[in-house]
């Protein structure tokens, strides 16, 4: 079965969107990364939050990258998590109002490959459910001091993960552990 990876590029302090879900901030500190370039081959399909999906762009202004995932680098079924599904359909991309129905056809959808869990809030309900199964985190030299947070859950929480690897680049470090359940 598809495991569910959520995988974000995050400051130094903790955040995935600056202000507003500012993404500008992100793609200077994009590739080369061998553990991302991997990655992106080993993902059968996506589980994306509606304000992730609709919102900012760290390729905005790159007309070959703007409105692809990983830049283009991945093609594939998208699946948005979501109330509010548009009139117009879009290639590839299957919007679903229920967690439980997203994930069993994301993962049915992936195969033997990952469900990349895209979207701060989509990543934590599936973590709720007991449906998250890794974390990667690429860890980039920069703060931003506020924005949307990797993990935000207000009152706190413990929820307890186990390394499975660490790597460097120039531009990041990757930061990958398993959910422990």
């Amino acid at each position: 079965m598809a495991k569910l990876l959520y995988s974000a590029t995050m400051s130094l302090d903790g955040f995935i969107a600056g202000p507003g879900g500012d993404m500008s901030w992100a793609a200077p500190h994009f590739g080369p990364n061998p553990t991302v370039d991997a990655l992106i081959g080993d993902i059968g399909a996506l589980l994306v939050g509606a304000r992730t999906f609709g919102g900012d762009d760290p390729y905005r202004g790159d007309a070959e990258r703007e409105g692809k995932p990983f830049g283009g680098a991945w093609t594939g079924p998208q699946f948005v998590l979501t109330h509010r599904a548009p009139d117009v359909a879009i290639p590839d991309v299957t919007f679903v109002g229920d967690l439980g129905r997203a994930v069993a056809a994301a993962r049915e959808a992936a195969g033997g490959k990952y469900v990349n869990v895209l979207g701060a809030e989509t990543a934590r309900q599936c973590l709720e459910a007991g449906e998250l199964d890794e974390v990667l985190t690429v860890v980039a030299p920069v703060l931003l001091g506020d924005g949307v947070r990797l993990f935000d859950h207000p009152g706190g929480t413990d929820v307890r993960l186990e390394q499975l690897d660490i790597t460097h680049t120039p531009k990041a470090a990757n930061l990958w552990y398993r959910v422990l359940k």
